[in-house]
């Protein structure tokens, strides 16, 4: 499998298109639109310009998850479902019950536990043995990890679960984040970067260097793509 790159400097409008396109062909082939959103400030401007251009974008098929979560409660300036309630989810009329929220404000394990019964409930229903995305984004920090995977951290070890309470050191903090199983079940994953700060790290996963958490995204029978504004 052969990652897209693309470079772009047009970076929201592309990734509006990446969105709208993933979720017409979901929405059309199999009659739901299965995206998961990642954190952090780059999406922001995505999400806003997402709802606005949604046009008739049918969002009682749309069913949206969360590729991580700080353990903080839903109102907090630092979660990522506030960020994504700010920008995205209030300004259209997507049904409450298909918003899969990581309940942060749980005991990390138990916010784990609970999403992961969560989505293994859909894909029963799908007849999936693991929950598959149509559209999964992730970002990528200065140390190369994406979601919570941080570097060293416990939770690059799960071959197993879907969704995993992991201790970050750098921060001192508890997350709970998808696990590389979950994530590499993705018909298409789609890194969305933006910053000069990320080419050194990006041109090493792509050379197949490096040891960087984000290196382990790989869909096994999906479709990765590397947006690089």
């Amino acid at each position: 499998m052969t990652p897209e790159v693309i470079h772009t400097t047009t970076f929201v409008d592309d990734a509006v298109r990446i969105i709208l396109a993933s979720a017409r062909d979901a929405i059309a082939e199999r009659g739901i639109f299965r995206i998961a959103l990642s954190g952090g400030n780059t999406p922001a401007p995505v999400y806003k310009q997402w709802a606005a251009t949604a046009g008739d974008l049918p969002w009682d098929r749309v069913q949206v998850t969360f590729g991580d979560e700080r353990c903080v409660p839903p109102d907090h300036e630092q979660s990522n479902y506030l960020m994504a309630r700010r920008t995205l989810l209030d300004s259209v009329p997507i049904p409450p019950g298909n918003i899969f929220r990581i309940k942060g404000e749980l005991p990390p394990a138990h916010a784990a536990a609970e999403c992961e019964a969560q989505l293994a409930q859909v894909a029963s229903r799908f007849g999936e043995p693991r929950y598959r995305h149509d559209l999964l984004l992730l970002g990528m920090g200065p140390d190369g990890h994406t979601a919570s995977l941080f570097p060293g951290t416990e939770a690059l070890k799960e071959q197993t679960r879907n969704v995993v309470e992991n201790f970050v050191p750098k921060v001192n903090m508890w997350r709970v984040t998808f696990t590389y199983p979950l994530i590499n079940a993705a018909r298409h994953v789609c890194f969305m970067l933006q910053g000069a700060d990320k080419k050194p790290i990006v041109d090493q996963i792509l050379a197949g260097e490096g040891n960087y958490p984000s290196a382990g995204v790989k869909p096994t029978d999906g479709k990765l793509t590397w947006l690089l504004g």
